[in-house]
């Protein structure tokens, strides 16, 4: 299956961006297979990510998060057979695997099962290193002193 985008151009003239290219081509495929169980993803602050997945009918030892690199994974398999018998049987109770596609520093800060809702709160967690910095600016009259100290320290040098 073949998105309506053609990613090739793009190929030509970026480097490093692949992993992007392919996320996006994989969405629609991914989209398409299943959509259970339903699930939000809502933005809860600046940094701050939530994902809430109903999942009714499954208990906490019944369930499984994982994070691996830039993926989550989140499954459910029930224990045991029901051996009831269904007029209708409405509640999805088969096992699942849904999967997440994190961006780079994302951290799972915690998870809770409530009324069948699984909350999984997520968090960008940037390294000092890549936070925006200010540059200090010299003035003018501090520059003579910066042009003195490198032509003192070739002095040395030589």
């Amino acid at each position: 299956m073949r998105t309506a985008f053609d990613f090739s151009p793009l190929y030509r003239s970026s480097i490093g961006f692949d992993r992007v290219f392919d996320l996006l081509e994989n969405a629609n495929r991914v989209a398409t297979i299943d959509n259970w169980p339903p699930y939000d993803i809502a933005r809860t602050g600046e940094d701050d990510y939530r994902i809430t997945m109903a999942v009714a009918g499954f208990s906490q030892d019944e369930l499984s998060i994982t994070q691996e690199q830039n993926m989550l994974v989140v499954s459910g398999q029930k224990s045991g057979e029901d051996t009831g018998e269904y007029l209708h049987r409405g509640i999805a109770g088969r096992p699942f695997e849904r999967r997440f596609q994190l961006a780079d520093h994302v951290k799972v800060t915690g998870a809770g099962l409530e009324n069948g809702l699984l909350t999984v709160d997520l968090k960008l967690e940037l390294p000092e290193e890549m936070k925006p910095r200010r540059i200090e600016i010299s003035s003018a009259a501090a520059m003579p002193n910066v042009v003195q100290h490198k032509i003192e320290a070739e002095k040395q040098a030589a």
